[in-house]
């Protein structure tokens, strides 16, 4: 049985649009993924105290029979193949960062994965794209992507065309 999960991406290093369509079309290429939809590609300030370059983020939406934690090692094993180093650094400038955002209604916190994503309502660079594969769609918890959106500042986040 396949399920709708959907996933961040973003970068601020190097060219990071070639980067993100290569990683999506990576991705589509997966066994068990089958890409369903993707937002447009945004502009979008760093987040935490680190001094870096802005952010390029967009979503996708998959449909996938793969189960979140499998979902989660593609995504990171796809990471490390455009150079991502995870070397602890939290909010830091980097290559590549692939974020699973929502696995279907799923609500789940282990020592590997939470679902949704954490703080996925309070983060525009997240919420926009989302808003981009559907505004009605519900984030466990939360609401629907839509609302969460309009309860946000968004005015230093810009799509690019």
């Amino acid at each position: 049985m396949s399920v709708r999960a959907s996933i961040g991406l973003g970068g601020n290093l190097g060219d990071v649009r070639q980067r993100l369509e290569a990683a999506i079309a990576r991705l589509a290429g997966e066994p068990g993924l089958a890409l369903a939809g993707r937002s447009r590609f945004y502009r979008t300030p760093p987040w935490g105290p680190v001094p870096q370059p802005d952010f390029v983020n967009a979503a996708i939406a998959v449909d996938t029979t793969l189960s979140p934690h499998a979902l989660l090692d593609v995504l990171l094993e796809t990471e490390r193949a455009f150079g991502r180093v995870r070397d602890g650094e939290r909010w830091g400038p980097r290559t590549l960062d692939l974020d699973l955002l929502l696995y279907g209604d799923m609500v789940l916190d282990d020592d590997r994965l939470s679902l949704p994503h954490p703080r996925i309502a309070e983060r525009a660079f997240v919420l926009l794209p989302l808003a981009d594969l559907g505004p009605a769609q519900i984030v466990p918890g939360h609401g629907r992507v839509g609302d969460l959106l309009r309860a946000i500042d968004t005015k230093d986040c810009l799509a690019l065309p």
